[in-house]
């Protein structure tokens, strides 16, 4: 693929027309797919670059869709839905979407967090840093090696999503340093005025699931009451 490849999931034929028109315009390879078992099907045979979805679908729902995405792969998903529950939210980021949101929206929004997601993965690094961002960090049972997006934890492989490994690089990079959820939505989204604080919370609790010996003990991802987080070398 040379193109930057985005699939649309989305049942409402106005919603996916004009996703994919904003998408189009702005340079990306869109396809656009109107149920969950073709969703299913076609991402068998290749994954995208991204994929934005709704959840609710007919014959195979987005949840399902995500789930089968996080068992497979790290592609980023931005949840498209008109549930505007608090829990549905953090459902959906629970289960491993990088960002979430709701009906109605604005078509230049959505382009802007797909950028703004697509920037923080694939590759690329955490913002703010200098020297050689290439060198692998190794912190007692904990090693993250930036170009291959490799995190090994108590020796065995971890899978990360593309916002949970960033998030990671960044405290990493810059141990003892207190991070505000402002100053990490700002350097790890790029977009801090649209995404709720909350969405920080989500992802640090799920990295201490997957890093952490004890996540109710934390080793290395620590809260800082009032303020934010530190990564404990």
């Amino acid at each position: 693929m040379n193109a930057t490849r985005i699939m649309v999931v989305e049942d409402e034929p106005s919603v996916s027309e004009v996703v994919s028109l904003y998408l189009g315009k702005a340079g990306y390879d869109v396809i656009s797919i109107r149920n969950g078992q073709a969703a299913l099907d076609e991402l068998e045979k290749e994954l995208p670059h991204l994929v934005v979805l709704d959840l609710m679908l007919p014959e195979v729902d987005g949840r399902e869709i995500l789930a089968w995405l996080r068992q497979r792969s790290a592609v980023p998903v931005i949840v498209l839905t008109a549930l505007r529950d608090e829990s549905d939210r953090i459902d959906g980021l629970e289960m491993g979407a990088d960002d979430y949101i709701t009906k109605p929206f604005s078509p230049q929004e959505l382009v802007s967090r797909v950028r703004a997601v697509l920037r923080r993965g694939g590759g690329a690094t955490a913002p703010g840093q200098e020297g050689d961002n290439s060198q692998s960090l190794v912190y007692e049972n904990l090693q993250i090696n930036p170009v291959m997006r490799l995190v090994i934890a108590q020796s065995r492989e971890i899978d990360l999503t593309a916002k949970e490994f960033d998030l990671l690089l960044l405290l990493a990079r810059n141990p003892k340093k207190v991070f505000t959820r402002s100053q990490l939505l700002e350097q790890v989204w790029g977009l801090s005025e649209y995404i709720d604080p909350g969405t920080v919370t989500v992802h640090m609790r799920r990295l201490r699931e997957k890093i952490e010996v004890d996540p109710s003990d934390p080793r290395h991802i620590e809260t800082v009451w009032g303020v934010g987080y530190r990564f404990e070398p």
